[in-house]
C-alpha cells in the first residue's frame, strides 16, 4: 500500500465520521429531547425524526449497495424518507440512532480494509467506486446533520 492509499484512506475515514469542519453525527443526536423529535418548525418540511430516519435510511443503502450485488435500493424518494412526522415508538429514536452508528462503522470499515480496492469500479454498478460512495455518504451525512443541527437549533434545543 502506497503513503498515498493510507492517507486517503486515512482522510475519508475522517471524513465520515464528521471530524474537522461539520458537526458529528453524534454531536447532532446528543441529548435530543424526544419530545421536540415529531415538532416541525419555520417553514422546514422536516421533522428531527424524518431527518434522523433519512439519515440512517439513506446511509444503509448506499453501504448495502457498496457491499452487495442482489441488495435492491427503496422507491426514490418515497422509499427514503419515513411518513410518520414522530417516532412510532418510543424507543424508535435510539434505535435508528444505534443502526446509523452501525451502519456508518460499517462503511469506515470497508474504506480501512485494504482487501478492498477505493478505486475499482463496483462491478454491479454504473461506474460507482467504494471511494464514490464512501465520498457521498459523508456529504448526504454532513448535508443532513447540519439540517437536524439547524432544527435543534430552531427549536431552542441546542447549546
Amino acid at each position: 500500500m502506497s503513503s498515498n492509499d493510507e492517507a486517503v484512506r486515512h482522510h475519508v475515514q475522517e471524513l465520515l465520521r464528521g471530524e474537522h469542519a461539520h458537526v458529528s453525527f453524534e454531536s447532532a443526536v446528543r441529548d435530543f429531547p424526544m419530545h421536540l423529535a415529531g415538532t416541525k418548525v419555520g417553514g422546514i418540511p422536516y421533522t428531527a425524526w424524518q431527518l434522523l430516519e433519512h439519515l440512517r435510511i439513506s446511509q444503509w443503502d448506499i453501504l448495502e449497495f457498496s457491499r452487495d450485488a442482489k441488495h435492491v435500493s427503496p422507491e426514490w424518494p418515497a422509499g427514503y424518507w419515513p411518513h410518520a412526522a414522530s417516532p412510532p415508538q418510543s424507543d424508535a429514536w435510539e434505535r435508528s440512532v444505534q443502526q446509523f452508528r452501525h451502519d456508518l462503522q460499517a462503511m469506515v470499515d470497508l474504506v480501512a480494509d485494504l482487501a478492498n480496492d477505493l478505486y475499482a469500479r463496483i462491478p454491479h454498478g454504473t461506474g460507482q467506486t467504494l471511494l464514490r460512495e464512501a465520498l457521498l455518504v459523508a456529504d448526504h451525512n454532513a448535508y443532513h446533520v447540519g439540517q437536524l443541527v439547524l432544527v435543534r437549533r430552531m427549536l431552542g434545543a441546542w447549546k
